[in-house]
């Protein structure tokens, strides 16, 4: 670097630098990640790192330097959860799992009753085919040769099953 250039280590220089590019950074790594705290800390550690080694870098590459930066952390900390994940699956440690709500749990109870009892509506036809996809994973072609029908008919019943089945447990 020569000596007429300024440095990034002068703090007025820093902070221009911080100023100018801030806000590009942040949004760059929030729509990254979605999470705005996640992108202030990825941003604001980024320019830690430049300030503590400000004498190795010449303002011209700063911008793609900082992107660089951000983009690497951002894999990083995707990859340390990655790795805390697969930890507490091994571990079987789930006490990130909080207790379910009563109210949550009456809710789905409900559902779960409707559902059934909308299920049980259907006609025998469409009911049939309804529950050998949905429950038995049969695809199409496999309830087709099953019951002797035509996959375009296996569709026409389906069809009609997810059409009565939304029209019956619509709005809960």
């Amino acid at each position: 670097m020569r000596s007429t250039e300024k440095s990034l280590c002068e703090s007025e220089v820093f902070e221009e630098v911080y100023k100018s590019n801030i806000t590009s950074l942040h949004n760059y790594i929030y729509y990254k990640c979605g999470t705005k705290e996640v992108a202030e800390d990825i941003a604001q550690d980024c320019f830690v790192k430049l300030w503590k080694d400000c004498s190795n870098f010449a303002l011209d590459t700063i911008r793609h330097l900082l992107f660089k930066m951000a983009n690497n952390l951002f894999l990083n900390s995707i990859s340390h959860e990655k790795v805390k994940l697969k930890h507490q699956k091994l571990t079987g440690d789930n006490n990130h799992v909080t207790k379910v709500d009563p109210e949550y749990l009456l809710e789905e109870k409900e559902y779960l009753e409707k559902m059934q009892t909308a299920i049980g509506n259907l006609r025998d036809r469409d009911r049939e085919v309804f529950l050998l996809n949905r429950i038995d994973k049969k695809k199409y072609r496999e309830i087709s040769a099953l019951l002797n029908i035509s996959i375009k008919t296996v569709e026409k019943r389906m069809s009609s099953a997810l059409k009565q089945l939304r029209q019956q447990v619509e709005g809960f």
